[in-house]
């Protein structure tokens, strides 16, 4: 009898023990001052660089990387450190759910490192890659920013003498159309048209002027289907709309967002249903307007407008950032980045650069044309705007 006393007292201690644990996991607290217990939240609280303080509503509340346990309400949380741009969000905290922030900040003083010393005349990168081919000294060049910089400047690879295409190239007017591959390239100036390989010296290019219209249709198909594959990994319904209203202008690294632009006022239905909980609190908007442009997100299903002046050219003054979770933004005299769902715009470069060019590398990094001493050089050259 009394074993079986104390199995049954181990029995529901035990039970006591796994609902307490079980209760403040889920956030449940028990307020002392009012002898009851409540629903509590959590936000969970990353950034890069770590160790960056925590403000809640104004008040330190701590530094990443943590987790802080509140009742449910709003909360303007903000994550600073110094030497670097902060980073601010309104967040609904609600009862037994968990909200993960993670923001990246960037130098308020970003490193400028030297890449090339030729004087570029123009570059123009390649698609979302690293690439960029450089036309200077009378020649192109294929620069390749993701490869590791040498104690003095990292090579470059020649892929033309313009000289053997013609003695009159204006390089500055040079119109350059890349293959699905990036392996490829069409080099366009003076109604003439030439096929140019972008992983050798080009010793005889190719001249295609009465056939570059069939291949760039070729190439256009081929990106077509590209881009036909990854939409199959969104939600079926998404894939069908996309297909029908947008234009679609790039995804992002991971392939999980789609930056693009609504050919017709079109509603956007819901894709996952019931909606997913924890997800990004910014507000959406699934009311497409023709010709604005919108980012959608698979994962959460969520789509925001991306607001940009009328005059930027999408292709040039935005670019995905590599952890395509931010775009890259070419404004007026300076560089910035932004979340991807149109908040948290933080000026990364306001130093003098060309606005004819800017690209983000793959590790984080920008590239831009820069001339510092312009009563000496004529030409800028590529630096690296180090923000990592």
């Amino acid at each position: 009898m009394t074993k079986i006393f104390l199995r049954l007292i181990f029995f529901v201690l035990f039970v006591t023990i796994l609902v307490i644990v079980i209760g403040y996991a889920r956030g449940y607290r028990f307020d002392i001052e009012n002898r009851s217990l409540k629903s509590t939240g959590i936000i969970s609280a990353n950034s890069i660089p770590k160790a960056a303080k925590i403000f809640v509503n104004g008040e330190l509340k701590g530094v990443t990387d943590t987790n802080l346990t509140l009742p449910p309400a709003n909360y303007l949380v903000e994550i600073r450190k110094e030497g670097y741009t902060s980073w601010s969000k309104q967040i609904n905290l609600k009862g037994e759910l968990v909200i993960n922030i993670d923001p990246i900040l960037f130098p308020i003083n970003p490193s400028l490192s030297p890449l090339t010393n030729l004087g570029i005349i123009k570059a123009i990168a390649i698609d979302d890659s690293d690439k960029i081919v450089i036309f200077a000294s009378g020649s192109a060049y294929l620069f390749d920013a993701s490869k590791k910089t040498l104690p003095f400047f990292p090579p470059l690879n020649k892929i033309v003498d313009l000289p053997q295409i013609s003695n009159t190239v204006d390089m500055k007017n040079i119109n350059v159309i890349f293959s699905p591959d990036q392996k490829q390239a069409i080099f366009e100036f003076s109604q003439n048209s030439y096929l140019i390989n972008l992983e050798e010296d080009n010793l005889n290019p190719l001249e295609i002027t009465l056939s570059k219209e069939a291949l760039v249709e070729a190439w256009a198909t081929e990106k077509n289907k590209n881009y036909t594959k990854i939409l199959e990994t969104f939600p079926e319904n998404f894939d069908k709309i996309a297909s029908a209203s947008f234009d679609i202008i790039s995804f992002s690294p991971n392939e999980t967002k789609v930056l693009y632009k609504s050919k017709e006022n079109v509603e956007l239905p819901i894709m996952i249903n019931p909606p997913l909980i924890s997800t990004n609190q910014t507000p959406e908007e699934r009311s497409l307007i023709k010709n604005m442009i919108y980012v959608y997100d698979r994962k959460e299903d969520k789509n925001f407008p991306i607001l940009l002046p009328t005059s930027y050219s999408l292709l040039s003054n935005i670019k995905w950032y590599y952890d395509s979770r931010h775009f890259v933004v070419e404004e007026e005299n300076k560089i910035s980045i932004i979340d991807y769902d149109n908040t948290n715009k933080q000026t990364i470069y306001s130093g003098p650069f060309e606005k004819t060019f800017f690209n983000s590398t793959s590790d984080g990094k920008i590239v831009v044309l820069i001339n510092l001493n312009s009563q000496v050089n004529e030409l800028p050259d590529l630096y690296l705007v180090g923000i990592r």
